[in-house]
Formats: C-alpha cells, sequence, structure tokens
C-alpha cells in the first residue's frame, strides 16, 4: 500500500468549482443525494443536569456542555466559523440543498431519545441519552472535517470514544463490524417522506464500520461542537465523527448500533456501489468516478464558490494515526 507522508496545506488548483454544480445535477436527475480557552471541567451530574434540566421547547437553540481538552487532540488548524458549520450541512432527511437542514430541522424534536447497543454482544444496552450525556466526561476534538464533494471544514467536537460504549456492551468473539442507523419518524423528518425531497434514498439512513475502525482512538460518538449540544441539522443529540473519513460516514442522530459478524449495508454503498465503497477513507489518489478528489475548497463565509482550495491530505491528515488498519490493502479495491 503506497501511502504519502503528511504534508503542509496549501493551494493547490485540481478540481473545478463546476465539478459541484455538476454532480449535484446528476444526482437530482437520478432522485438521488448526499446523504473555549482554558482547560474546562469535567462534566459532572449536577452542573449538566442544571444545563440540560427540563423539558426545551421546540427549536429551543443549543445549551453550553461541560467539557475537557486534551492536548493530543488540538491542533493548530483554523476552525470554521459556528455559523458556517451549522448552516452548510447535507443532512438529506431535512432537504438536499445545504441550507435545507438548518431551515427544515429547526423543530426537530430530540426528546426523549434512547440509543440502543446490541447483536453480537453479551450485555446489550439500552440509553437514554440525555441522562447518559450527564455522565460522560465530555472531551472536546477539533477534527478535520473533509466531504465526499471535495469540501471541507474544521469543527471543534464535543463526545466521548466510541470505543468506550462498545467495550460496556462486551462484544462477543463474532463481532466484527459496527452498524449505526438513524432514527426513522417521516413526520419530522420531510427527505424521508417524499423521495424527492429526501433524494431518492430508502430510509432509514444506514453506516457500518469496521470493529477496529470503530474501536480506534480518533472514533468519537459525539454529543456537542463549539462547546454546546449539538444542532438538529449537525445531528443532533447523537452522531458519530470518524475524521479520516469521508463526511457521509459520520451519520447523524443515531439509534441503534448493532455489532455484526458480516459487513453491514450502508446507505450511498447501497445506492451507488460504483461510487461510494464501504470504507470510504479520504484518499486524494483515488478520485470519485466524477470528480477528482486531490484537493478541496476550505468552506469558509461565502460557502463553496470563492473559498480557498487546498491539496487533500491521505486519510484526512491523521495518515500516523490510523495507516496501520489498512497496511496491505489495495485502497483502490477498498475505497
Amino acid at each position: 500500500m503506497n501511502i504519502k507522508k503528511k504534508s503542509a496545506l496549501s493551494e493547490n488548483r485540481v478540481t473545478p468549482e463546476a465539478i459541484y454544480k455538476q454532480r449535484r445535477q446528476i444526482l437530482q436527475g437520478l432522485g438521488l443525494g448526499l446523504g473555549a480557552a482554558a482547560l474546562s471541567g469535567p462534566a459532572s451530574a449536577s452542573l449538566l443536569g442544571n444545563l440540560l434540566g427540563g423539558k426545551p421547547e421546540a427549536g429551543e437553540p443549543a445549551v453550553p456542555l461541560p467539557f475537557e481538552r486534551p492536548s493530543g487532540h488540538r491542533p493548530d488548524l483554523p476552525l470554521t466559523a459556528e455559523k458556517v458549520a451549522a448552516s452548510y450541512n447535507n443532512f438529506y432527511e431535512f432537504g438536499t440543498d445545504k441550507s435545507d437542514p438548518a431551515r427544515h430541522a429547526r423543530d426537530f424534536k430530540t426528546r426523549p431519545w434512547t440509543l440502543s447497543i446490541g447483536g453480537e454482544v453479551a450485555r446489550p444496552q439500552t440509553l437514554d441519552v440525555w441522562a447518559w450525556m450527564e455522565k460522560q466526561r465530555l472531551e472536546e476534538r477539533i477534527y478535520r472535517h473533509r466531504c465526499v464533494e471535495a469540501w471541507s471544514m474544521v469543527i471543534p467536537w464535543l463526545g466521548v470514544p466510541l470505543a468506550a460504549i462498545i467495550q460496556a456492551a462486551e462484544p462477543t468473539a463474532k463481532a466484527r463490524y459496527v452498524a449505526f442507523e438513524t432514527l426513522y419518524d417521516p413526520e419530522q423528518m420531510r427527505g424521508q417522506a417524499s423521495r424527492f425531497l429526501g433524494g431518492g434514498i430508502d430510509y432509514p439512513y444506514v453506516e457500518g464500520l469496521r470493529l477496529d475502525e470503530a474501536m480506534h482512538p480518533l472514533t468519537l460518538l459525539t454529543v456537542g461542537m463549539y462547546g454546546k449540544t449539538l444542532p438538529p441539522q449537525n445531528g443532533a443529540p447523537v452522531r458519530l465523527v470518524v475524521p479520516w473519513k469521508y463526511g457521509f460516514k459520520g451519520i447523524k442522530s443515531i439509534v441503534r448500533i448493532t455489532l455484526t459478524e458480516q459487513e453491514p449495508p450502508t446507505t450511498w454503498n447501497r445506492l451507488a456501489a460504483h461510487e461510494y465503497g464501504f470504507y470510504a477513507n479520504v484518499n486524494p489518489s483515488v478520485d470519485h468516478p466524477r470528480w477528482s478528489q486531490a484537493s478541496e475548497r476550505v468552506i469558509g463565509e461565502g460557502g463553496l464558490f470563492g473559498s480557498e482550495r487546498q491539496p487533500t491530505l491521505m486519510f484526512n491528515g491523521y495518515e500516523e494515526e490510523v495507516a496501520s488498519l489498512y497496511r496491505g490493502m489495495d485502497l483502490r479495491a477498498f475505497y
């Protein structure tokens, strides 16, 4: 396996600006879509309970969360403005345009919310997400976010390593993969109620990882961003963040985690297998069939167009941490 060394970020001129519009037009024609300063104290049940206490009204803004900032996850990267990260989204359950999730998820109800963990485990569990959140020592992880559409952001997420949740359920010897499933609620999620509005996806949205990927320290079960609870359009109340993979692997509004012996189906692979593989590792040398992945647009105040372009890093800049997971694999075959 030929893996490039990590390089500094700089401008490049590879992907034409028209690529993004071309992809949108093609997918829509097919009926498809793509889916603070000092260290804060550890989260405590009493403090977080006060912050989150009471049943919020629909559309209530995100609230602050206590968190820690481990030194190993604070790269010197310029953060994407919060208002940009909260308004430029792919969440096809609420529509296919980038502005649709912020507009149509505003009144999305996320309480109560349960998350089940089952399958090949000795101790299946069902968590009340909000009660569970009160007991966690949340960490802030500043990660690069790279979309398969060749744009990127840098986001400070809050969460806990997914490995902790999986270990608590005690995987059996048969467990080799981890499957994830998004809430199915067409009454709240307009894209699930309409194939036209939802990009032709067969809902609920599903995703998957190999068990070793899920257990990797970088893989984060995420409940917040920018020091607060997740906004609905960013996957409230709980989502997945896997920073070395394309963004569509970061399944949102999760209700079910299932450990399996066989590789689970994933939404985009099921919809267009020749374009979206199970692994979806960021790889600048393996292009999408219809555009280059060698560079990316850094999303700023003006959205995609007018933002600067930079070369894409192997494994999105996390090569040193994760390349060993794929040693000996043909990354063109396992894309």
